[in-house]
């Protein structure tokens, strides 16, 4: 890797070919090597564990990355116990049907049904390594981006819009693990623990630099440089990793410069370490959030998003693929999050560009909107309120019991808001064309009136005149620190749907190279909703265990030594 590509990313080099894996020297063998491990790598090494495989993890930090940092929330549905608890009729054909609207056919019909069909299976799969859910939702049942202490089942994405929810009764599917605070800690956690409860080995402190090949082409190892265990370099490396992690929300420069640290200590310290995978080897090191030159070649409109991942979402997967002709896919798909939920009254105002045209339901969840936010307006817009909706915001912000990362944001944005007395006057101050903003309040209110159909499709729970000044443009640019819109990668390694194996450029499999999470396109690749993602690390991470298991390794006619030199 040239200097250019940042001092806080993964060395990657080019693949090691060897002409006999059985003659070559080995510094640790074993089946099924897990590189990764966050939520798609334990679930991985657990099935993997469970289908017979002797299993290594290798992770270049402790283990968690994104998942541990996550809400912990499992997207789940098809009639789970904790839906039927809760009241809610739901099926896998419901399941199907909103998530076709969702997923845009980035996976097969046939892989996105046996998903939902799978779904209630893997939900209770990890009830049964440790995780709990329960059924308690919010008080009256409606959307929010991330529920209060005590509620764990909510809906999670778009399904009480009525454009999105498709033919069948909204079913809520956002599955919180039962935890104080955050979840995604303690739903990492209980996979952890399940894994060493297994006696499943791990290398941690351990980047893997390049992939082992043999003569034929097959993945047959990987190269690990990882840091002496226990030496003070590992530990001050330990430290300053978590640092990074801890203060990334409120010093993310501060924290990119950790970062760079962190890699200057592996390339001085860390050494060699060859690995040999008999049966394959699964890449499950996340997205690329965290490299700045894949953003700038790949995601140049979410630069001034926040960053949604760890430090370990620096492209791995996608880097590694490339040196063994694996393509990728949708590199440029960010999930970009600004939700207007809570306060739950927000989306009775309306979102509007900086010429002051509306451009979106303000009920949609938050990727659905910030994704036509960044893509399409350079990620500038405001949410204009009234006097009355903005006194109505404040007073749900203040009294609401939000966690403090939903209240602060809201409180800041609310009261740095651009003011006028008049329509024609808060357009001034914005900076808005006043002619559009003018028609943009006059058709909101029609429709609030039942004069008009809302432009948007709003519902009309959601719809509310606003006429009361002053009036107020709160700004929900991406590029706002007090209000940060954070992104997430949705891009990575092609895959056969019916088994991860890493495909080439030809569509071909690539032997004995599997991608899992967001390491891989699956169907949390087009427009996220809470929780998909999480789903899909244990459903592709259960794929390709059961798949490496089940291959049979293939004789490779032998080449000559010249070809792997």
């Amino acid at each position: 890797m040239s200097k250019h590509q940042g001092s806080s990313v993964t060395e990657i080099l080019q693949p090691l070919y060897i002409d006999d894996a059985d003659g070559q020297h080995w510094d640790e063998q074993c089946e099924l090597l897990v590189v990764g491990w966050g939520a798609a790598g334990a679930c991985t090494a657990l099935e993997g564990h469970a289908q017979g495989l002797d299993v290594l993890i290798a992770d270049r930090f402790q283990g968690g990355g994104a998942s541990a940092k996550s809400g912990g929330v499992v997207y789940a549905g098809g009639g789970t116990r904790q839906q039927r608890a809760a009241g809610f009729r739901d099926t896998p054909e419901a399941m199907l049907d909103y998530l076709r609207h969702e997923t845009q056919g980035v996976v097969s019909d046939a892989t996105l049904k046996r998903f939902c069909d799978e779904s209630v299976a893997n939900l209770a799969w990890l009830e049964g390594h440790g995780a709990r859910y329960e059924h308690s939702m919010p008080p009256g049942g409606g959307k929010t981006s991330y529920p209060k202490d005590g509620y764990f089942l909510y809906y999670s994405g778009n399904e009480l819009v009525p454009s999105h929810r498709g033919e069948h009764d909204p079913a809520p599917r956002g599955h919180r693990t039962v935890a104080k605070g955050q979840s995604g800690q303690a739903l990492f956690g209980h996979l952890r623990d399940a894994c060493l409860r297994a006696g499943i080995r791990t290398r941690l402190q351990s980047a893997i630099r390049r992939l082992v090949l043999d003569c034929g082409g097959r993945v047959v190892g990987a190269e690990l440089w990882t840091l002496p265990a226990g030496s003070s370099v590992a530990k001050k490396h330990a430290r300053l990793a978590e640092r990074a992690e801890r203060l990334q929300n409120f010093r993310p420069a501060h924290c990119d410069g950790l970062r760079a640290q962190l890699s200057q200590i592996e390339r001085e310290h860390a050494r060699p370490l060859l690995v040999r995978a008999r049966q394959g080897v699964v890449l499950s090191t996340g997205g690329f959030i965290f490299n700045p030159q894949m953003m700038r070649e790949h995601a140049r409109k979410y630069l001034r998003n926040f960053k949604v991942g760890a430090t370990g979402c620096d492209g791995s997967a996608v880097r590694l693929g490339a040196t063994v002709g694996a393509a990728s896919e949708r590199l440029g798909q960010v999930s970009a999050w600004r939700f207007l939920n809570p306060p739950l009254c927000w989306p009775k105002g309306v979102v509007v560009n900086r010429q002051g045209q509306r451009f979106c339901n303000e009920e949609v969840y938050g990727a659905t909107l910030g994704a036509p936010l960044c893509e399409d307006h350079g990620g500038d817009g405001w949410l204009v309120l009234d006097r009355k909706l903005r006194r109505q915001a404040l007073w749900e912000t203040l009294t609401g019991g939000y966690w403090w990362f939903q209240t602060v944001p809201a409180l800041l944005l609310m009261l740095s808001a651009r003011k006028g007395r008049t329509p024609e006057e808060l357009a001034r101050a914005a900076g808005m064309d006043a002619a559009t903003f003018g028609r943009t309040l006059a058709d909101n209110n029609a429709a609030a009136r039942g004069l008009i159909d809302d432009p948007q499709g709003k519902s009309a729970y959601s719809r509310q005149v606003l006429d009361q000044g002053p009036f107020y443009a709160c700004d929900i640019s991406a590029g706002n620190q007090a209000y940060p819109m954070g992104g997430l990668t949705l891009g990575g390694l092609r895959v056969a749907e019916d088994s991860g194996a890493v495909l080439s450029a030809e569509g071909k499999a690539i032997p004995g190279l599997y991608a899992v999470g967001r390491a891989a396109i699956g169907v949390a690749s087009n427009l996220y909703v809470s929780g998909l993602s999480l789903a899909d690390c244990v459903f592709s991470g259960r794929r390709a265990a059961r798949a490496v298991a089940q291959a049979r390794p293939v004789a490779q006619a032998p080449r000559a030594a010249t070809a792997c030199s």
